[in-house]
């Protein structure tokens, strides 16, 4: 996945270069992995502000900003969590979009819910789309697909808003002379 990935880098790159906006990372989980991978294509500090790994339910709450009785509630493994992870990452890099993940990579988890879930949300703070991942394939496994699926589900939603022509006729004409 290590090429797949740069590929999936180098998209994020296009269409962040090309339309000048920024974006950060909140990992938990994955522990810093996606933001690795996006800053191994040079010129992703033209767009990349930064990220932070909050790891423990304490750095989501101090630093992110995420309400405790939140992750009391839902789990800091949880969809709400999950975006709420976007809103504060993009709050704390005053970036226009993130990347986030939690969940129990492996071996252990808590409160019922199975190795191997984990939780991507991406988008800005207005539009954030979310992910679910389950099935337990090893702690490296699970962390590597994370990642993976991550930056594919942040190219898609960038594709979307910032479409390439279909074809040349979409590309407008000179005029004749």
């Amino acid at each position: 996945m290590e090429l797949e990935n740069k590929v999936l880098s180098k998209e994020i790159l296009y269409k962040l270069y090309e339309t000048g906006k920024t974006m950060s990372t909140a990992e938990s989980c994955t522990s810093g992995k996606i933001g690795e991978v996006i800053t191994s294509v040079p010129g992703a500090s033209a767009y990349y502000k930064g990220g932070t790994i909050c790891y423990s339910n304490f750095a989501k709450t101090k630093v992110l900003g995420i309400d405790a009785a939140l992750i009391e509630e839902k789990n800091a493994v949880s969809e709400e969590v999950a975006i709420e992870m976007v809103k504060g990452i993009i709050d704390l890099m005053e970036s226009d979009f993130a990347i986030a993940t939690t969940g129990y990579a492996g071996p252990g988890a808590d409160a019922g819910i199975p190795v191997g879930t984990i939780w991507i949300a991406c988008g800005s703070k207005d539009d954030i789309r979310t992910m679910k991942l389950e099935g337990d394939e090893g702690r490296e496994e699970n962390l590597r697909n994370a990642t993976y699926r991550a930056m594919q589900m942040f190219v898609a939603y960038l594709e979307e808003l910032f479409p390439q022509p279909s074809d040349m006729a979409d590309v407008p004409k000179p005029e004749a002379r």
